[in-house]
């Protein structure tokens, strides 16, 4: 049945709550932000149409608080939510307390959100299905004792994974029944304290894959559209750094493959609205299911770029009812697109989490270019959330000039008062090996951390150094505050030295 949305709450924060009110408004739909305390000034909040507090700081007490945001939806008269990704996005019983209150959930059935979100399910589901899965179990572990049973089917090295939740945490890694044990034990405690369930299964470790991933649309009609993939393997502690579509290295054979996967995944789990099938990719090429999102990706942009179509606006319009103004035939791929997520975070310390007030903030212009932020100039970044404070994202005609436009557009991305990732986002997109293709999920390993481990100290010196002979060559231009932090000194040294 169709129903025109007229006014859609954001249960979520920052960039993705900004990005969503774009396309709202463009729809003529009002939206509703709803906030945590240190978020009183951010963007989202100024930018919507009413903004409500979740009277709390924490993300339990206010994002993560289904009911709050449930009650604010109804007394504001919304008739629709979308929840971004993220926090409450793959929550099925949000999603079903939302269906029951008959406002409308910007993205897939209560139902199809349960069956996916649970990884041993998933498996089962994908398996009956005919998509590929990984080696591994497809029901989770209940003892030490039976997975050490299960190590002599599969051998080393394998993982241990939550059940019940994504995003690296609950992984690991095991090389030898050493330690084995530990792991177990490791995997289930990080796992109950990060998703409230202890359930792990294990699967295959493939050695060095790429993380592809298949963007799909499905409406309330039967239709179901592929559109494209991301290459997703430029990685940090399993979590995605930087993004580009398409790959590189998936032929137009291997794409058709991928799509019918992705396709087949979607209808076997009843999906409806946007989604995406992740898959591992093997040295021979050789696709697995890895699992599927149920949300919005954060790098959804990308595939917006080259596809030319805008993803939550289709996800707003199948919300209504409507079938897809699209078949598969008109899905062609034009240009390639990168993203580059722009975290506050100090590459140089272990990708470590780093909070302040952002002094400056001066992102990327010019043709090609999208910035996606959820910060301004003045912004606190605090602990309590995600760092994520911007997405930079380029087309190019091409791949290599999406790189080169990528390069000029990260010398030009100035933000102070925190590290951020800018410095390693520049050093992949000028590295040999992501220039050539050549690279998979273990790229930071292999290359950026051998590097910083012996040119962090040398990078800060030379940096300082040269601050300091770029004021004294030129008193009339401007020299870094005092307050500069070592992450400052090194964006000072990209945006002024590198251009002489």
């Amino acid at each position: 049945m169709k129903k025109k949305i007229k006014k859609i709450l954001i249960a979520n924060r920052g960039e993705i709550a900004v990005r969503i009110q774009r396309t709202a408004r463009e729809l003529g739909i009002a939206t509703v932000a709803v906030y945590s305390t240190n978020d009183r000034h951010a963007p989202f909040v100024l930018n919507s149409d009413e903004a409500y507090s979740l009277d709390g700081a924490t993300a339990k007490e206010t994002y993560l608080n289904s009911q709050k945001i449930l009650n604010i939806a109804i007394a504001s008269g919304c008739d629709a939510i979308h929840p971004g990704y993220g926090f409450l996005s793959e929550n099925p019983g949000f999603a079903k307390a939302v269906e029951e209150q008959k406002i409308i959930f910007i993205g897939p059935p209560s139902s199809a959100i349960r069956k996916m979100g649970d990884k041993t399910a998933a498996r089962k589901l994908m398996s009956n299905a005919k998509v590929p899965i990984i080696p591994g179990t497809l029901n989770p572990i209940k003892s030490y004792d039976e997975i050490s049973n299960i190590v002599s089917e599969i051998g080393f090295p394998l993982l241990i994974k939550a059940a019940d939740g994504g995003g690296g945490k609950g992984m690991r890694k095991v090389d030898s029944y050493s330690e084995l044990k530990t792991a177990f034990e490791q995997a289930q405690a990080e796992s109950q304290n990060a998703f409230g369930s202890n359930r792990v299964y294990v699967e295959k470790f493939l050695t060095n894959p790429r993380h592809i991933e298949a963007q799909i649309l499905a409406d309330s009609h039967g239709n179901v559209i592929f559109l494209g993939e991301r290459e997703c393997s430029i990685q940090r502690r399993h979590q995605k750094v930087i993004e580009e579509s398409p790959s590189s290295v998936i032929t137009p054979e291997l794409r058709s493959e991928i799509g019918t996967m992705a396709v087949c995944a979607a209808r076997a789990c009843g999906y409806v609205n946007a989604g995406t099938v992740e898959f591992l990719l093997d040295s021979k090429h050789k696709f697995y299911f890895l699992e599927m999102n149920t949300r919005l990706q954060v790098e959804h942009p990308v595939t917006e770029l080259v596809y030319g179509i805008d993803l939550v606006k289709s996800q707003i319009q199948i919300a209504e009812g409507d079938a897809l103004v699209f078949s598969q035939s008109d899905i062609l791929p034009h240009g390639n697109a990168i993203e580059c997520r722009i975290y506050a975070e100090d590459p140089e310390n272990d990708f470590f989490p780093s909070t302040g007030i952002i002094t400056h903030y001066h992102p990327s212009e010019g043709y090609g270019i999208r910035n996606d932020s959820g910060v301004c100039a003045g912004f606190t970044v605090t602990h309590l959330f995600d760092p994520l404070l911007a997405k930079l994202i380029v087309w190019g005609s091409n791949r290599s000039e999406a790189i080169q436009r990528m390069q000029r557009a990260l010398r030009e991305y100035a933000i102070g008062g925190v590290a951020t990732t800018i410095p390693f986002c520049n050093f992949v997109m000028k590295h040999k090996n992501f220039i050539h293709g050549d690279f998979d999920i273990s790229f930071v390993e292999k290359h950026y951390k051998n590097m910083e481990s012996t040119s962090s100290e040398t990078n800060t010196r030379i940096a300082a150094s040269l601050a300091v002979a770029f004021v004294t060559k030129n008193k009339t231009s401007p020299s870094p505050p005092n307050s500069l932090k070592k992450n400052d000194i090194n964006r000072w040294k990209i945006m002024r030295f590198e251009e002489s």
